[in-house]
C-alpha cells in the first residue's frame, strides 16, 4: 500500500425536544425548517460507484489479462484493457494484493499487506497457497523468470526483502534489511532486482545472492514502483508528483513522459509496450502510450473509499481514505482538500469532523486524530497513539472530542498540543461515529447496537438499543436521529424522545466486512443530513456516495 462537544444541561435537552425531537412532532407552525416528511424516495448517486477500494499493484498475465489489487477492497480485480469494465478475480479476503506477480509459466502470486502473507496458485482454478506468513506489510513481490524464483518486500510495516520458498515448506530467505521501502520492484532478465526506495527518493538494483545494492538513479520525491521494458529502460512511477518517468539504465538519466495525477502506485507494462497505472486515490488505471505520453483512463472516480460523512451548507466533506474531498451537493463536483502523498501529513482518514474553524481526520488505521484549518487548510496538530479512533469532532472552543475503539471511551483533548485529557464517557462496546443535537448534546454509535447519549457528569443515557452494527449517525432538521445499521444494510430513523423507528431505505451496498485481524466496524458508513432534509451516506460495497430527499 503505497497503501475516531459541547454539552448543554437538561433544559437545553428538553427545549430541542420540544422544538421537534420526536418523529410524530416534527416542525409544523415554525418558518425555520423542513418539517418530517411523509417517506423518502429512493437513493441516488451523488458521486457515482466505482471498483477497487483503492487500487495499488498491477499485472498482465500469459492470457492477456489485467489484473489489479485492492487492499481496501480485500479483492482482487481483472480489467478489461479494451472498455475498462472490472470484474471481481479472486473475492475477498483472500484476493487481499498490494501487489501482484505472474511467474514464468502462468503462476500467480500475491501479497496480503495487511495480513502479512504470501499467496499463490499453480493456474486458474488451483487451489489457493499460502507460501509466507508473519510478515507484516509485506508489499512488493516479483518472480525471476528464469528459474522461478520468487521474491518478496516488505514496506512501511516492516523493511526487509525476502526470497520466498516456492514449496512453503522452508521459511523465507532473508536477503537485506533497512533498504529504505523496496517497493514495486520487478526481477530483471539478469537476475537482478529493479525498484525503488520509497524513503530515499532512489531506483536501485538489487542482487539477490549477496544483498549487494546498487543506485541507478535518484532525485525522486517518492518513487513507488519501477518496470523494465526490455530496451534498457526502467519506467518509475512518483506517487508525489505523479510523473511517469522514464530512466536509461545505461546512464540513469530521467525523462518525465507523462504527467499524471498524484496518488501514484503501481505500473505494468503489456506486451505491446502499453504502460498501465494505478492511482489509489482515485480508483483509476491509466493506460499510457510510452512513445507519446498518451493517456487513456481505463477506470476511474473522484473518490476513492469514502467513509466519514460530515455537511455544512451544500458541502458535503467526506474522509476517503487516500484522500480528504468535498463535494458540492448540487453539481456532485468533487474537489481535493488533501491527496494522499501529495499531501504527507495525511494519515488514511476514516472519519471527518467539522467545525467553523477547524477539521478534524480520523484514522483507526494510523491511530490519530489530525487537526486541521479550515481557512489554510494548515495542519494545527496531530494526536498520535490512540486506540483504533474512528470519529473525531473539533468543538467550537478549540477542544476535540473523539471515540477509541480500542479503549471503549469518548475523549476530550484540550489545551497546549492538545495534551490534556479528559474521559467523557468509558466502558463502551466498541464506540464509532459521533454526532450532536441542535442543543449540542454529543451521541455516539456503539458496535454492540446502541446509541447513547452522553450525559455531563454521568453515565451515558441509551437512546436505542438492539441495532444491527450502527456506525455513521445525524441529525435531521426536525430533531430525529438517521442511523447507518451496516449489519443490516439499511438506514433507520430514530425519534430520540420515545425510541420509535422507521426504515429509511435498505438493501443498500454498505456494510464490507473487514478481513482477518482487522476491527469489525473496518470502514465506517458516514452519514449526514442536509438543511433541506436530505440523507447522504457513504457506501462502502461500491464506493459511491448517495443522496436520499425527503418525499412530502
Amino acid at each position: 500500500m503505497t497503501f475516531f462537544r459541547m454539552r448543554r444541561g437538561a433544559r437545553a435537552l428538553a427545549f430541542a425536544t420540544l422544538l421537534g425531537a420526536g418523529l410524530g412532532l416534527g416542525l409544523a407552525g415554525c418558518a425555520s425548517g423542513p418539517t418530517r416528511p411523509a417517506g423518502w424516495s429512493a437513493p441516488q448517486a451523488l458521486v457515482a460507484p466505482s471498483p477497487f477500494a483503492g487500487v495499488h499493484g498491477l499485472a498482465v498475465d500469459g492470457k492477456g489479462r489485467l489484473l489489479a489489487g485492492s487492499v481496501v477492497g480485500n479483492t482482487m480485480w481483472e480489467v478489461d484493457r479494451r472498455t475498462g469494465q472490472a470484474r471481481v478475480f479472486i473475492d475477498a479476503p483472500e484476493g487481499q494484493a498490494d501487489d501482484i506477480a505472474v511467474g514464468p509459466c502462468g503462476e500467480l502470486a500475491w501479497t496480503n499487506y495487511l495480513m502479512g502473507m504470501l499467496r499463490y496458485r499453480e493456474q486458474d482454478g488451483a487451489p489457493l497457497q499460502v507460501l509466507a506468513k508473519d510478515l507484516p506489510g509485506l508489499n512488493s513481490l516479483d518472480f525471476d523468470r528464469r528459474n522461478g524464483k520468487l521474491y518478496a518486500s516488505q514496506v512501511f510495516l516492516g523493511d526487509a526483502l525476502w526470497e520466498i520458498d516456492r514449496s512453503g515448506r522452508n521459511p523465507p530467505r532473508l536477503i537485506r534489511k533497512d533498504l529504505g521501502g523496496f517497493n514495486g520492484f520487478e526481477v530483471g532478465p539478469d537476475g537482478l532486482l529493479y525498484g525503488p526506495l520509497w524513503f530515499k527518493g532512489q531506483v536501485v538494483k538489487i542482487d539477490p545472492a549477496s544483498g549487494a545494492l546498487t543506485v541507478i538513479a535518484d532525485g525522486f520525491k517518492i518513487p513507488a514502483a519501477a518496470n523494465l521494458d526490455g530496451k534498457g529502460n526502467l519506467w518509475v512511477v512518483d506517487t508525489r508528483t505523479g510523473e511517469l518517468v522514464k530512466v536509461a539504465l545505461a546512464d540513469g538519466r530521467k525523462t518525465v513522459v507523462a504527467q499524471l495525477e498524484p496518488s501514484l502506485d503501481n505500473l505494468a507494462i503489456a506486451p505491446d509496450g502499453t504502460i498501465y497505472v494505478s492511482n489509489m486515490a482515485n480508483n483509476a488505471i491509466d493506460a499510457v502510450d510510452p512513445a507519446t505520453g498518451a493517456r487513456r483512463r481505463l477506470t476511474g472516480s473522484p473518490v476513492a473509499v469514502p467513509a466519514g460523512l460530515r455537511i455544512d451548507g451544500r458541502t458535503l466533506w467526506v474522509a476517503d481514505v487516500f484522500g480528504f474531498r468535498e463535494v458540492d451537493t448540487a453539481s456532485g463536483q468533487v474537489r481535493d482538500v488533501f491527496r494522499m502523498q501529495r499531501d504527507p501529513a495525511l494519515e488514511y482518514p476514516f472519519a471527518v469532523g467539522v467545525s467553523a474553524s477547524r477539521f478534524a481526520l480520523a484514522s483507526w488505521f494510523t491511530g490519530t486524530v489530525q487537526v486541521v484549518d479550515r481557512t489554510d487548510r494548515r495542519t494545527l496538530h496531530t494526536l498520535h497513539g490512540l486506540k483504533a479512533p474512528y470519529d473525531a469532532i473539533p468543538m467550537d472552543d478549540g477542544s476535540v472530542v473523539y471515540t477509541e475503539l480500542g479503549a471503549g471511551t469518548v475523549t476530550r483533548a484540550s489545551g497546549p498540543d492538545f495534551a490534556q485529557r479528559t474521559v467523557l464517557a468509558s466502558g463502551l462496546q466498541g464506540p464509532l461515529q459521533l454526532a450532536r443535537d441542535a442543543a449540542g448534546q454529543l451521541y455516539v454509535s456503539e458496535a454492540a447496537g446502541r446509541v447513547l447519549r452522553l450525559v455531563p457528569g454521568g453515565a451515558p443515557a441509551t437512546v436505542a438499543s438492539g441495532l444491527a452494527m450502527p456506525e455513521g449517525l445525524a441529525f435531521t432538521p426536525w430533531g430525529s436521529l438517521v442511523v447507518a445499521e451496516t449489519a443490516a444494510r439499511r438506514l433507520t430513523e430514530i425519534d430520540v424522545a420515545s425510541g420509535n423507528r422507521r426504515t429509511v431505505a435498505e438493501n443498500l451496498p454498505i456494510g464490507m466486512a473487514g478481513g482477518p485481524g482487522m476491527p469489525p466496524p473496518y470502514v465506517p458508513t458516514g452519514v449526514a443530513v442536509g438543511e433541506d432534509g436530505s440523507i447522504y451516506y457513504a457506501a462502502d460495497r461500491d464506493n459511491g456516495i448517495y443522496r436520499i430527499r425527503p418525499a412530502r
